[in-house]
């Protein structure tokens, strides 16, 4: 604008200011001077479109074309039902990268001589077809676990996974092709050369290719082959020879193809001969200069270095030479390794990590197989040195720039490895609640995080080189130890493993498990010498008795402490003043006063105040104070017996909660700290609880707990606030605590070794029963005494107060074998579905790798070569004289007919009906002696009587061949003869009959005596057929028929006449006319029979009786060769379909819980009848924290929506919360029925999983996985309650509270996820709130391990 003069030398000018166009006055100099810039304009108009760019143009073409949107009009905010308040897509960060194609269509190559159809020109050009394959079947070591089929997901994902993942496939399946070159099928299937043997035309097109090369005419190959026999084969026990072709096509041209043909073959010889030929390379040649060469030392190198891996000596089966099978394969190598040690500085010459102290033998052969890339399996006592190997292979991690995980059973271990290694490597740390430096080359986790990693396909699966397993033996735990054998058997191929455990005694028999899942060797190592030896007492009456000593047991010691018992209690027999009464109740921790404890401890003593200590007693309120008196006089005498050996710091593992606070609270007057240590301990507790809120640092709990502290007394147990254990862990190690009353998960989770250990009793609840303590549960606690470098023999306590326990006690928990590894797979929900996302790994095959399934597993190849063995043998013929064969029909009845006769002669025959039925004169049928016999037709002749229990009966024997009958008994037929009659039937001439052989008379009008006359078994023939009279129990009848005949009872058991016996076997022949036997006895009517199912038993059995008896094998002379035949083909059939029954899926011994887990899955909707997962299936995938099903089903019944988050999140509680008796929570009506209408939920589910026989009651399912104790905690929680105040709701310790709740955490963020999944933002905003309001105050107090102090 021009220039205004305002006065004199006063100017200025207005000009415009910015896009809002504002008036600016701007002074002027007086005199104005040229400047350019005045000409130009004072407002200059925005350009309307800005400049291209390449950057501009990508970003317009981006949003227009690439980025997905919705249409306005139909996604209007107007026609919408539902608004989302956040943006998915913007969250989503969809990537602009292509993804990879997930199938490609690629021709179809077919066998040379399956181009042409009949009647096709052979000069017809042939075209492949073409088909659609996923991609990675066609990429080499697509299948490979460090591969990439697929692109890495978001950052985000790339430490804990994405769901929508596929897992990375795991190592050691049987159908990998990682280590293989994928051959097209031409080349591994040897039909496809028959044109070339043939002397057919060259093949002039390759696989896949429509043109080859033009040749032109070529002239046909001769062709001539020698085929000779293999020597190599094993030579059977029969001494049968097999002649076996040499000459294997299959082989010949796969090895062709992979080695591209390169051998060169002689122009002349046209002839394949099978000779073995020995070659002899440069470099065996080479090595054997070298290995002469070589002075003693280096020679001992060489043995170390090409020491066979297997590490135990090879068998071979057969001999020959170079014959034989091969050795069968041991995975794990547990010996080979002598000579590592002593020149362990030659063999690692630079170590990835120096150590400032010398190390044991077995370290150092751990860390030379780590070197050469092996896995260990390191198996030593507790503080032996076993996180030296741990060390190393971080080290390792870090020096080959991949990465390392460290895996524990326990969230303290996590923590105070996470502390140890700080200052060593690169670490990062990941459990439930804590992610510190993801990103970091070590990380420190929990099991089941590596687990979920596993199963989501995390990227970082990709780098991980080493994955170190603490604590192998928790595998034994019945409810995580499930989870070591998912992570073992997940593992990618390219993941190496380090084991650490203590000692167990199947070490080798877990490693080969591990060694043969993986498929890669596993050294085992370790040692079973302690580094502190050990020495075991007694402590009785003030006295101490050594009874252990070098891991022998000293009967002496025992006796000595015997007979001071015997001494004391003689001398106060009937004179006692009842000072142990309450001690003798509390003996061994007797189940009694435990439960007692546990129904005494009620909120009022929960904080475990000196106050309240009456309240411990062994006999009743009169005893009350002699109870507490005698616990703290012998504490008393125990510390004072202790300190005056120099025997402190010591650990006194009580195995109750209740029971350490009240015995470290009986020391009320014990002090064993030194004013420097009292300073120590204040100054370190007033760092460590600063970091509470003022109310917090008033907790009863952190008071008490400080006033022990000061006094060198310490808590630990699971009761404890966690910041309140990791200060006792830390003092403790620190050595100002002189005296710790703990629970055994201190010896399982803190690496704080004291000089002694002192079990207040032998005895332990383990939730279901009082037991004793196993050897390896007595081992891991005693291996707490004595300080590696401090002490030179630690010293072990175990009490008695009111007894001495028996010599095999003590002997078998001191010096008994450790517990054995113990598989304790089970199948979960969680597993199946996360399996069933995966093709590539089936639900069968982590069956198949369990170690449960181990030793069936093993067993398979020998199965395998006797199922081989089996189907070789030729098969036997039946040769019927009648025709077509029946005779294996006849033993299918046979043999069905068994299954019913137990049953039927066990409950029918000796039943008061039956025996009414069982007079003389009816008809019955009788089970044979053998199965080669037919059942016998026959007619009961004398029932029992109180000379003979058995029934007499005359059964017909067709099957034996036909003979004269014996009349010498009444002296009819006298000759010497009758030896040259053996078959036929003789008639006697009419001057040799007796009268009644001529006129057959009636029955016998005589009255007999009831005496038997004749010798059983009674044979002879009548009728032209053979019989026999013999005795039969009640058992042997088959059926009793509903037919009688009329028989002289006289004249067969007394006269043994003739005319009786043929009279009476004509009879049954009438009967036996047509082939069948009589009809039977009704069961209803005649039996009386009132059993539905032993009813349907009776009328099947007598139905196969008649089938039987109609068969035409039924009475044939050649019965009895035939059934013997049946039989051997039936056995054979039985033991062939046995062992492929044996080698398939349906063996495994969880396929009957996975059928009914998948019935119930599909009957909830979270798979469908395929088989696939549906979201249903997806959201359950995501619970981890509570019981899968149960969680599930209360998102999609919309449980929580009509809930507040205060509200939800105390329901959500019983889903994590894990003890069974506590006080009564008060619940308001909306969250009471909220409990109902879960709980009902929960039983609905555990009566559909009944229904499908899984082995769980409805009533107890729910009870177990929903415990609704500390809803009203959490709920005031919630509402932003006091931590002091909530803990007043309750009887439940504090640390278990916090516990509870921190675990609620991670429940919000799986349901959260869930609810994405889902679509339902309301419920992803609740979960939110949720989280964010209990997460506060104490409760998520960081961790000192972590922060430091």
């Amino acid at each position: 604008m021009d220039r205004i003069f305002a006065t004199n030398e006063l100017a200025f000018r207005v000009g415009f200011s910015g896009y809002s166009g504002h008036l600016r006055l701007e002074p002027l100099p007086p005199v104005e001077r040229a400047n350019p810039i005045r000409d130009l304009p004072d407002f200059i108009i925005p350009p309307a479109l800005e400049p291209e760019t390449p950057e501009s143009g990508k970003k317009y073409l981006e949003e227009k074309y690439l980025l997905p949107e919705l249409d306005p009009d139909e996604f209007s905010p107007e026609k919408a039902g539902r608004q989302w308040d956040f943006d998915w897509f913007d969250n989503a960060k969809v990537h602009l990268e292509p993804s990879l194609p997930r199938s490609v269509v690629v021709p179809t190559w077919e066998l040379p001589f399956r181009r042409f159809k009949k009647g096709e020109s052979v000069q017809h050009r042939w075209e492949p077809n073409s088909v659609q394959m996923d991609v990675a079947e066609l990429m080499e070591g697509a299948q490979d676990s460090g591969s990439m089929p697929r692109m890495p997901g978001p950052s985000k994902d790339f430490v804990r996974g994405n769901i929508n993942n596929r897992p990375f496939r795991p190592g050691g399946l049987d159908d990998s092709q990682s280590s293989e070159r994928i051959l097209p099928e031409g080349a591994c299937n040897g039909d496809w050369v028959r044109e070339v043997l043939d002397g057919g035309p060259a093949q002039v097109i390759p696989p896949s290719f429509k043109k080859g090369l033009d040749l032109g005419d070529l002239k046909a190959y001769p062709y001539s082959w020698r085929v000779s026999k293999d020597q190599s084969v094993v030579k059977s026990t029969s001494g049968e020879k097999l002649s076996v072709l040499s000459v294997q096509f299959d082989d010949l041209f796969k090895k062709a193809w992979d080695d591209d043909i390169s051998e060169e073959s002689s122009g002349d010889d046209n002839l394949l001969e099978a000779e073995p030929v020995e070659l002899e390379t440069d470099m065996e040649k080479e090595a054997t200069m070298i290995s002469t060469a070589l002075g003693s030392e280096a020679s001992v190198l060489d043995e170390i270095l090409l020491a066979d891996p297997g590490g135990s000596p090879t068998m071979f089966s057969g001999t020959g030479d170079g014959g034989g099978q091969q050795p069968k394969e041991a995975w794990a190598a547990s010996g080979g390794s002598e000579g590592i040690a002593d020149h362990f500085g030659e063999l690692v010459p630079d170590m990835a990590l120096d150590f400032p102290f010398e190390l044991d033998t077995f370290q150092k052969e751990a860390i030379y197989y780590l070197e050469k890339g092996d896995s260990v399996f390191v198996a030593a006592h507790t503080s032996a040195g076993k996180t030296v190997v741990a060390e190393y292979a971080f080290a390792l991690a870090t020096k080959h720039c991949t990465r390392a995980v460290y895996t524990a059973p326990i969230k303290t271990i996590s923590n105070q490895k996470y502390r140890d290694f700080c200052g060593k490597f690169d670490v990062g740390l990941l459990t439930g609640d804590v992610s510190l430096r993801p990103e970091a080359s070590c990380l420190i986790m929990t099991t089941e995080i590596l687990r979920s990693m596993l199963y989501r396909g995390a990227d970082i699966i990709r780098d991980i080189e080493w994955v170190i397993f603490d604590e192998v033996h928790y595998v034994n735990d019945v409810e995580r130890g499930v989870v070591w054998e998912e992570v073992i058997i997940m593992l990618p191929r390219h993941v190496n493993i380090v084991l650490l455990s203590a000692t167990v005694p199947n070490t080798i028999e877990f490693a080969d498990w591990i060694g043969r899942t993986k498929q890669k060797k596993i050294r085992v190592t370790g040692t079973s010498k302690r580094p502190v030896p050990l020495e075991h007492c007694l402590f009785y009456s003030g006295e101490l008795y050594k009874i252990c000593e070098n891991e022998t047991f000293l009967p002496q010691g025992w006796k000595a402490a015997k007979d001071a018992y015997k001494k004391k209690n003689s001398s106060t027999v009937g004179g006692g003043t009842g000072t142990y009464l309450g001690s003798a109740a509390a003996a061994h921790g007797g189940a009694r006063v435990q439960q007692r404890e546990n129904l005494n401890r009620g909120k009022q003593y929960k904080h475990s105040a000196p106050q309240n200590l009456g309240h411990f007693s062994g006999t009743g309120v009169q005893n009350n104070w002699g109870s507490r008196r005698s616990e703290a006089s012998l504490w008393l005498l125990l510390i004072n017996k202790l300190l005056k050996k120099s025997l402190l710091p010591v650990v006194i593992f009580c195995f109750s909660k209740t029971r350490c606070d009240k015995s470290a609270d009986n020391l009320s007057g014990t002090d064993l700290t030194s004013s420097s240590e009292k300073s120590e301990i204040r100054v370190f507790c007033d760092k460590a609880f600063s970091r509470l809120k003022g109310s917090d640092r008033n907790l009863p709990q952190i008071v008490r707990v400080q006033s022990l502290l000061r006094r060198g007394i310490g808590v630990h147990h699971a009761g404890l606030l966690p910041i309140v254990k990791e200060v006792v862990e830390m003092l403790f190690c620190r050595g100002v605590i002189k005296v710790l009353f703990s629970t055994e998960t201190f010896a399982m989770g803190v690496n704080a070794p004291a000089r002694t250990v002192v079990f207040d009793s032998l005895r332990k609840f383990d939730g279901k029963e009082f037991r004793g303590l196993l050897p390896g549960e007595y081992t891991q606690m005693a291996g707490r005494a004595g300080r590696r470098g401090l002490d030179k023999i630690g010293t072990v306590v175990v009490i008695c107060r009111d007894e001495i326990l028996e010599e095999r006690d003590l002997k078998h928990v001191i010096v008994g074998s450790a517990t054995r590894l113990e598989s304790q797979f089970r199948l979960t929900y969680t597993m199946i579905l996360h399996l069933l996302r995966v093709e590539e790994l089936k639900v069968e095959d982590m069956l198949k790798r369990s170690f449960a399934e181990f030793h069936a597993q093993k067993k398979l190849p020998e199965k395998q070569q006797l199922l081989m063995l089996k189907l070789a043998q030729p098969a036997k013929a039946i040769e019927c004289i009648k025709g077509e064969p029946a005779i294996e029909e006849y033993y299918g009845m046979l043999t069905e007919a068994e299954t019913h006769r137990n049953r039927v002669t066990d409950a029918v025959m000796p039943s008061q009906t039956a025996q009414q039925f069982l007079s003389p004169g009816r008809v019955v049928v009788v089970k044979s002696q053998s199965v080669a016999e037919d059942h016998l037709l026959g007619v009961v002749l004398k029932a029992p009587s109180a000379s003979s229990k058995q029934y007499i009966v005359l059964v017909l024997r067709p099957d034996l061949p036909l003979s004269i009958h014996d009349p010498s008994a009444d002296g009819k037929l006298q000759g010497k003869d009758s030896s040259s009659f053996p078959q036929g039937y003789f008639i006697a001439p009419k001057s040799k009959r007796g009268l009644e052989d001529e006129y057959a008379t009636g029955v016998s009008s005589r009255k007999g005596s009831g005496t038997v006359n004749i010798k059983l078994p009674h044979r002879g023939s009548a009728a032209g057929v053979n019989y026999e009279v013999i005795g039969v129990e009640n058992k042997e009848f088959l059926s009793i028929c509903n037919c009688k005949l009329k028989i002289d009872q006289v004249r067969l058991l007394e006269d043994d006449n003739s005319t009786a016996y043929s009279k009476t076997v004509q009879q049954l022949l009438d009967l036996n006319s047509n082939g069948k036997y009589p009809p039977a006895l009704d069961p209803v009517k005649d039996l009386k029979l009132r059993d539905v199912d032993l009813t349907e038993a009776y009328c099947s059995w007598t139905y196969l009786l008649l089938k039987m008896a109609e068969n035409k094998c039924h009475g044939c002379i050649k019965f009895k060769e035939h059934i013997m035949l049946a039989k051997e083909l039936s056995k054979h059939r039985e033991e062939v379909n046995a062992l492929k029954y044996q080698m398939s899926d349906e063996a495994l011994e969880k396929m009957p819980d996975f059928q009914g887990r998948i019935d119930v899955l599909k009957e909830i909707g979270c798979i469908d009848a395929d088989l696939v997962v549906q979201i249903k299936g997806r959201v359950a995938c995501e619970m981890n924290s509570g019981e899968e099903l149960i969680s599930t089903e209360c998102l999609f019944e919309n449980q929580l929506d009509d809930l507040e988050p205060e509200e939800a999140v105390a329901l959500m509680s019983a889903l994590v919360f894990q003890q069974r008796k506590t006080s009564e929570p008060s619940l308001t009506d909306k969250l009471a029925h909220a409990k109902q209408r879960l709980y009902d939920t929960a039983k609905r589910l555990g009566e559909l999983q009944a229904h499908f026989k899984l082995p769980i009651d409805p009533d107890e399912y729910a009870r177990d996985n929903l415990k609704f104790g500390l809803v009203e905690v959490v709920y005031e929680w919630a509402k932003g309650t006091p931590f002091a105040d909530i803990c007043e709701l309750t009887d439940v310790p504090e640390g278990l509270i916090v516990r509870t709740i921190v675990r609620l955490d991670e429940t919000c963020r799986e349901f959260k996820n869930s609810a994405a999944i889902m679509g339902n933002s309301a419920l992803y905003k609740k979960m939110e709130t949720a989280s964010n309001a209990i997460k506060r105050d104490i409760v998520f107090a960081a961790s000192l391990y972590v922060t430091g102090v």
